[in-house]
């Protein structure tokens, strides 16, 4: 029973043997002197030696590592740092770069005296003894944790453009620097005029090993568009490039791909034959593809005879609604399995479409997640 009373006066004292940093036979504090010589007579007197004491306060010595995560408390606040007892034999310390995911101006903004919470243990001890520690690696942890589990329930977030470089534009997810390559913003106005903008935007990249997030806001406008359309509707839109492979229209600011064999029943060997940039066009969507943000066109399918769309466009467009809505007719039959399907939409490949909605941004033009 002695041993067991000595043990709960050691643990008792493992809370008050750390003053800035020194342990208690090196503090020069009177008052806490003065506590450890009573201490230590009561200690003698329950049958406990100097030695024996010495010896304990090794046994129950915490070994800690880089990497753990564990509770502590504030004892001191200084200009640009705190110390924390942790329970080691010499008090940690965390400067202020390491309070926060955030700026921190000043330590008071992140902790109070006597406050307990959890820390990250960042580095070994120093020649002194000392632990270095912080709470912004905790919040980093756990900021990659939750875009992870967005990304995975394919939410849509928001947030406001701080900055803009040579790529596209710079903002903040949970706390993480996330990067909108200039390929998926979708607006018109210069990327330097975003700034202070806050836009909808998905996922496209979430790579905590290599610290990268990357997101779409032209991914998010065509999620929220695709939600008001519907495959067999026409709609009215601009032609906005041409590509050898077919013409990319803006549908209500979104862009759609009217690949060049939607565009009419007889062969065309170019869209420019067909369509300049700016052309107003009637298209109806054959195809939409939430998961990838893409929306596949034709006209083809709204022509009254084949070959009208390079004969008689004109005609191709005032009968677009009685076209759409015999082709719809025909999907409503497919569904109940009594005729044969409208034309797929055609597939194509994806080397083809990443020429306009790159994936592959040159690394260098990646900022990372995490500012080191």
């Amino acid at each position: 029973m002695i041993r067991d009373v000595g043990v709960d006066i050691l643990m008792s004292r493992l809370h008050i043997h750390r003053a800035c940093g020194k342990t208690i036979t090196e503090t020069k504090n009177q008052e806490t002197i003065s506590m450890v010589n009573q201490k230590s007579t009561a200690i003698t007197e329950i049958g406990f030696t100097h030695e024996e004491f010495a010896a304990l306060l090794d046994k129950y010595d915490y070994h800690f590592s880089p990497g753990d995560i564990v509770p502590g408390t504030v004892f001191s606040i200084e200009p640009r740092g705190a110390l924390i007892d942790i329970g080691a034999k010499t008090a940690a310390y965390i400067p202020i770069q390491e309070m926060s995911i955030n700026r921190v101006d000043s330590p008071e903004e992140v902790l109070q005296s006597n406050e307990t919470r959890e820390f990250y243990i960042l580095s070994d001890e120093n020649e002194e003894g000392q632990l270095t520690l912080s709470i912004r690696r905790i919040e980093y942890m756990r900021a990659w944790e939750r875009v992870r589990q967005l990304q995975a329930e394919d939410a849509t977030v928001r947030s406001g453009v701080f900055a803009t470089n040579r790529g596209g534009a710079l903002v903040r997810i949970e706390g993480l620097r996330g990067f909108i390559p200039g390929s998926h913003i979708s607006t018109r106005k210069p990327k330097e005029d975003l700034v202070g903008e806050e836009l909808p935007l998905k996922f496209l990249e979430v790579d905590e090993e290599r610290n990268r997030l990357v997101l779409s806001h032209r991914r998010a406008l065509v999620e929220r568009k695709m939600n008001r359309l519907e495959v067999g509707e026409v709609v009215i839109g601009t032609v906005r490039g041409i590509k050898p492979y077919g013409a990319f229209i803006d549908i209500g600011g979104v862009s759609g791909l009217l690949h060049i064999s939607e565009i009419s029943h007889e062969h065309i060997d170019t869209p420019h034959s067909v369509f300049n940039v700016n052309d107003e066009v009637k298209v109806m969507i054959i195809d939409l593809d939430a998961e990838r943000g893409r929306i596949s066109l034709s006209t083809k399918q709204l022509e009254p005879e084949p070959g009208d769309m390079i004969k008689n466009r004109d005609l191709v467009y005032d009968k677009a609604e009685e076209m759409a809505a015999k082709y719809r007719e025909q999907l409503l039959a497919k569904q109940q399995g009594n005729v044969a399907a409208p034309a797929e939409a055609v597939e194509v490949p994806v080397a083809a479409v990443e020429e306009e909605i790159p994936a592959a941004i040159e690394e260098d033009e990646i900022p990372v997640a995490i500012e080191e």
